[in-house]
């Protein structure tokens, strides 16, 4: 019961990206303009299973660039193979050198055993509907809701996420709609309410809005 998911739902791209995209176009004037001006969001995701997560425990409270330096520092301490026997094998001392701070190499290390004993099924749980997957995700220690509709949105490609704690959407969604004060994640949800069921496309939309700010 602890093997790697080998399969996620179809990314989203080609048609499926277009007619994403022109729902959104005409459900919501500001995000046509947007659209408009810095065209569709560039592709992103990886493989579902034990690596995903991993790396999305890592880039927690750290920027892109310093996520991506741990996260080339951690691989090649794995040698390439980030999976969880690897990274359980390692101490913690190699762990800590890699860039993680104490508070992630537990997370880490208790992600690797949740699943190499059998408690996280990977498997089992990319069938499972959204709100289900982040119950069981959320199980695990260090990994949030935020955490949990990161992996949905772009391990597993489901369609309708949106990550309304996370901070850059926060600001995106404050310019896009010229609010005069940040939104708190409840007002992002209802912000986002006719979105639906592409909440993913918009989120990923505004994650690159915020990127020309």
């Amino acid at each position: 019961m602890t093997r790697e998911v080998k399969e996620a739902a179809p990314e989203i791209k080609g048609k499926r990206l277009k007619r994403a995209l022109d729902h959104l176009t005409q459900a919501d004037r500001d995000l046509a303009r947007v659209i408009d001006e810095i065209g569709p969001p560039p592709p992103r995701g990886e493989p579902p299973g034990f690596a995903a997560l991993l790396g999305i425990i890592v880039s927690q409270q750290v920027s892109n660039g310093a996520a991506q330096a741990i996260w080339a520092r951690l691989e090649a301490a794995l040698d390439g193979e980030p999976t969880p026997k690897r990274l359980w094998a390692l101490d913690e001392e190699v762990l800590r050198a890699a860039g993680l701070s104490r508070q992630k190499v537990i997370y880490a290390r208790g992600l690797a055993d949740e699943i190499l004993s059998g408690r996280l099924d990977l498997a089992a749980v990319a069938r499972l509907p959204d709100d289900d997957v982040i119950a069981a995700l959320t199980q695990v220690k260090g990994i949030g809701r935020w955490s949990a509709e990161i992996y949905l949105l772009f391990a597993l490609n489901r369609p309708d996420v949106m990550p309304a704690n996370d901070l850059a959407l926060v600001l995106s969604a404050q310019r896009l709609k010229r609010l005069r004060v940040r939104p708190s994640p409840e007002r992002l949800l209802r912000l986002a309410e006719p979105w639906r069921p592409w909440r993913s496309v918009a989120a990923r939309l505004l994650w690159h809005y915020y990127r020309t700010f």
